[in-house]
């Protein structure tokens, strides 16, 4: 089982001096991949639940500091070597889908060929509204989009004529390094969710769900991936969880994972300090991946 860690991107340790530090800890550590989450804005007045807590409050303030997710992954990839650059999770909805195909092939081409881009259909009403987009409908246009790019990735005159977005004979330069296209891992959790995942992913990237929760959600993703003509074994599982600074219970929650059969999990790590982000990648290192390794 492959493991990563969220970069220090929002909060008081979003610097570039930080995030240049924390992406070679985790690389020099022999870990596989550094992660970024997205928000544009954070609304002040909030009726939407946050699905990542039991209360449906969302934990950051709205000053908050957080940095643009691909952005942060262009200046990430000129500073490390090796480590898998991934998005969890990026919101595709909000975005014009051409220029973030862009964006992404540039990311892949410029990195050799290490993005995931991992992508959701977004939670909050009230960040769309105030990023002038219809909360309505998001899953079909995340749908629609994923298309899209891979229409742009992997065509050499790309055509598409979808409901939100049309696109006739164009140029598409360059495409991807990753072929035919960068991972894409799809969040959710629901129905509609499992099966756009079992139609249009090539894993589902669960957020917050216990090992015990995962085997029923996944049998759901590979009946849509089997019902959508694909064979079920090509759609991986992968989780995005937080990182117990306790390594006994670190060891304990990423074997149940790994016995689950997640293939990547995604730590999300809040270090007070950079020296206490390091110290615990470093004892992950040093303590965790052996006991999983045994």
């Amino acid at each position: 089982m492959k493991i990563g860690f969220h970069l220090p991107q929002v909060g008081p340790l979003a610097t570039g001096d930080n995030l240049r530090a924390a992406a070679q800890a985790v690389e020099e550590a022999g870990f596989d991949s550094v992660w970024v989450s997205e928000h544009i804005v954070i609304p002040r007045k909030r009726v939407s639940r946050y699905p990542g807590s039991p209360s449906g409050e969302f934990p950051l303030p709205p000053d908050t500091p957080f940095l643009d997710s691909l952005s942060t992954l262009l200046f990430v990839a000129a500073c490390t070597q090796r480590v898998q650059l991934g998005t969890s999770a990026c919101i595709l909805p909000w975005r014009n889908p051409v220029i973030t195909a862009k964006e992404l092939a540039t990311l892949d081409v410029l990195s050799n060929g290490r993005l995931i881009f991992g992508v959701g259909a977004g939670w909050w009403a009230e960040e769309f509204a105030m990023l002038g987009v219809p909360f309505e409908h998001r899953g079909s246009r995340l749908g629609e989009y994923i298309q899209l790019l891979k229409a742009l990735w992997t065509e050499q005159n790309p055509s598409f004529r979808g409901r939100f977005w049309q696109i006739e004979d164009v140029g598409f330069s360059p495409k991807p390094a990753q072929k035919p296209h960068p991972p894409i891992w799809i969040g959710g959790d629901g129905e509609a969710a499992f099966r756009r995942v079992g139609r249009l992913g090539d894993a589902w990237h669960a957020a917050f769900n216990r090992p015990e929760q995962l085997a029923d959600k996944y049998a759901r993703v590979q009946a849509h991936a089997s019902e959508a003509g694909r064979d079920p074994r090509s759609v991986g599982l992968t989780v995005r969880t937080s990182a117990p600074t306790d390594m006994p219970q670190a060891i304990e929650r990423l074997k149940a994972y790994a016995e689950a059969g997640v293939s990547h999990v995604a730590l999300e790590l809040w270090a007070n300090s950079m020296d206490d982000f390091r110290a615990v990648v470093e004892r992950y290192a040093r303590e965790v991946r052996p006991a999983l390794a045994g």
